[in-house]
């Protein structure tokens, strides 16, 4: 397997996306969620349904594979002013460590950056997640038993080193 990430694009999620990335969602997240005790088959896909809005979400597909869903990531305008709240980023298990994740972050953190915003996201404890969103700039907010919620400020607000 090749270190390099595979060729990608970002598609407009639609409504039809929704059962395809709920199943990819329950695949992305069992170790975690098994790890800490709470996989459930039927809830871990639930969630995503009952959050789920296609205007703020992208597909992350790779052009010629026979399985071309890779994953999803959204993007919404959060309930803080000037911050961008990043849900639901998922790759299928096997492209993970494959530098997918950090070209598609990368993409998600130049839009927010152009648009002069802040992000905030939270992911799982002990997730190995974590520290590619470290890697981009995000620090720990808080956590629970449960999440840990992120951080990344806004280019305005960053030092300049």
């Amino acid at each position: 397997m090749s270190d390099a990430a595979p060729a990608w694009t970002l598609r407009p999620a639609t409504a039809a996306d929704l059962e395809p990335l709920a199943a990819l969602r329950a695949a992305a997240m069992r170790p975690d969620l098994e790890r800490l005790g709470r996989y459930d088959e039927h809830r871990v896909r639930q969630r995503l349904r009952d959050a789920y809005r296609p205007e703020h979400t992208s597909v992350v597909e790779l052009p010629g594979d026979p399985e071309p869903l890779a994953g999803c990531l959204a993007l919404a305008p959060d309930e803080r002013p000037g911050t961008l709240l990043l849900e639901h980023f998922y790759l299928r298990p096997a492209l993970h460590g494959r530098g997918l994740g950090t070209a598609v972050l990368r993409a998600a953190l130049r839009r927010a950056d152009a648009a002069g915003l802040a992000v905030r996201l939270n992911v799982l404890q002990g997730s190995p997640a974590r520290r590619l969103y470290e890697r981009h700039g995000f620090a720990p907010e808080s956590e629970d038993p449960v999440d840990v919620f992120l951080h990344r400020p806004a280019p305005s607000e960053r030092p300049t080193t």
